[in-house]
């Protein structure tokens, strides 16, 4: 599924190829992701994309009034989550439309801009006034924009375990599994540590660690595990850059053991047992378990 590089780097590719543009018109093909059809393809006619940008693991599409309008309604914009196989690129209207199209936008320059989606398993979303501001209200900092103190004040409010809160969308908006477990692994601390118990300097390593990461990623356009492609349909090349996430049984690039996949907050985590120590109620659990095979 799309993380923050992945959704940052389509956001910028549409911001320099839709920005600006008018939508004409709104075609629906299944709809079961669309939190609401109807206002949707009637809303969007006759506004213009002011700009694109990113939200977390979401995209959004600022929309101008509608000519005549008084907007009375705020702010407005579509929501595009992408989901696990969701692109959202343009496409000459002359092109035809590929298997698994469900939105197709007719823009002012002759184009479409199409979404499509084998799984569905996305969303989109016309959303305006309160309740835009309370959809983004729901997500927590950005990765990128927060300072040092925000982030040790978060980590330190909370008693989960440190890979849990990477992953916790109402903390830090963004972040996924490739990239908490690439930021861990950068910072030398186990995937199952409680936060609360992270000293300041681990907590500095780790803030560094994951700007850093995600910087890169973003540098390199994201990372294409299975289907994501950017807004060009070119795809990413940050998974050749992995040090952690999906190498089990690979060495460390910095120690050379194995490295091991465990689940931690019900994912799949990839660390290095050696540079990333598991905290002392894993290495009891670990005894315990091997005091029972013993018996």
């Amino acid at each position: 599924m799309p993380e923050l590089p992945e959704v940052e780097t389509v956001a910028r590719g549409l911001q320099r190829s839709v920005a600006g543009q008018k939508i004409l018109s709104v075609a629906l093909g299944k709809t079961d992701f669309i939190d609401n059809p109807d206002v949707l393809e009637s809303e969007l006619s006759g506004r213009n994309v002011v700009r694109v940008e990113r939200y977390g693991k979401f995209m959004l599409l600022w929309l101008s009034a509608r000519q005549g309008s008084n907007n009375s309604g705020g702010e407005a914009a579509l929501l595009v989550h992408l989901g696990m196989t969701g692109m959202l690129v343009p496409r000459p209207a002359a092109e035809p439309h590929v298997k698994h199209t469900h939105v197709v936008m007719q823009l002012g320059d002759g184009r479409e801009l199409r979404y499509i989606d084998p799984r569905r398993f996305g969303r989109m979303a016309f959303l305006e006034g309160e309740t835009l501001a309370e959809e983004l209200g729901r997500f927590g900092l950005d990765p990128l924009e927060m300072r040092l103190e925000q982030f040790s004040a978060r980590i330190h409010q909370r008693s989960a375990r440190i890979k849990a809160l990477l992953l916790d969308q109402r903390v830090f908006r963004g972040v996924g599994n490739i990239y908490a477990d690439e930021s861990l692994w950068k910072a030398k601390i186990h995937p199952a540590q409680l936060a609360r118990r992270l000293k300041p300097e681990q907590l500095q390593k780790l803030y560094a660690a994951l700007q850093s990461v995600l910087q890169k990623a973003i540098l390199l356009r994201g990372s294409s595990i299975s289907d994501f492609l950017d807004a060009e349909g070119m795809p990413g090349e940050y998974q050749q850059h992995h040090r952690a996430y999906g190498r089990e049984g690979k060495p460390c690039f910095r120690c050379k053991t194995p490295i091991r996949r465990a689940m931690v907050a019900g994912r799949s985590s990839y660390f290095c047992p050696n540079c990333q120590p598991p905290p002392r109620s894993e290495k009891k659990k670990k005894r315990m378990a091997q005091k029972r095979r013993t018996r």
